[in-house]
């Protein structure tokens, strides 16, 4: 029940945060309609992979390359292509955090930890981490909407979720049947991360919520620093 519950909240989300992020920005049409395209071209891999058996146990689990290639991919084109920062740069901010809500289908992670599926402290931890960071992005939304005041609980909340993000994947990779770095040896670990729906999470969700992240962070940095822009120019020395 749980993994049929995952297979419609899973890629549904991943088409939603997709969406949002493509409808809000000031991106050209056709840069919207190649980045889709993308998207989905990277959903179909995904697919295949898990739908092949190669993202079963290994030395070195399928699910960890592609999670590392799409990392790569984002945040390449953050570092080097202008108009791909910029777009995600005109998302409004209150956007960029309520895209976060759907962190609660973590919710489903942690259930199948409960049943056995995946183990301790991944599935927990991952699970009720995503939760809690999608439970919050509600009213942290509604404070980042507000304009800039109290803007220290948007960038407290946004280093939780980071932080989340960062302690599921090395739990991840520490939980990993078959690989020699694994130190959480009892239980399934995360070979079910290999499998559908799970792992649309590391290999599609997982970056994207990164590198909204680091929209985040880049956000209130340009934020803070907007002030001093429209200064007089006798107030510059």
């Amino acid at each position: 029940m749980v993994e049929l519950i995952g297979a419609i909240a899973y890629p549904a989300l991943y088409v939603a945060v997709v969406g949002v992020l493509l409808v809000f920005s000031r991106a050209r049409r056709f840069a919207k309609i190649a980045a889709a395209a993308a998207a989905a071209l990277w959903s179909v891999i995904v697919v295949a992979i898990a739908r092949s058996g190669l993202g079963a146990a290994g030395p070195i689990p399928v699910p960890v390359v592609a999670f590392a290639v799409f990392f790569a991919l984002l945040f390449g084109a953050w570092g080097t292509r202008p108009q791909f920062r910029g777009a995600l740069l005109s998302v409004p901010l209150p956007v960029l955090v309520a895209v976060n809500v759907g962190r609660l289908a973590g919710i489903l992670m942690a259930i199948s930890a409960a049943q056995g599926r995946m183990s301790a402290p991944f599935g927990p931890a991952a699970g009720w981490g995503d939760a809690l960071t999608g439970a919050l992005a509600i009213p942290v939304a509604v404070i980042a909407a507000r304009g800039p005041k109290n803007r220290g609980w948007v960038f407290a909340w946004n280093l939780l979720g980071a932080a989340d993000l960062i302690d599921a994947v090395t739990l991840g990779a520490l939980s990993a049947p078959g690989t020699p770095f694994r130190v959480f040896t009892e239980g399934p670990g995360t070979e079910a991360m290999g499998t559908l729906p799970w792992i649309i999470i590391p290999t599609m969700l997982v970056p994207l919520y990164f590198l909204i992240h680091v929209t985040i962070v880049a956000k209130l940095r340009s934020e803070d620093r907007a002030p001093q822009a429209v200064l007089p120019a006798r107030y510059a020395a």
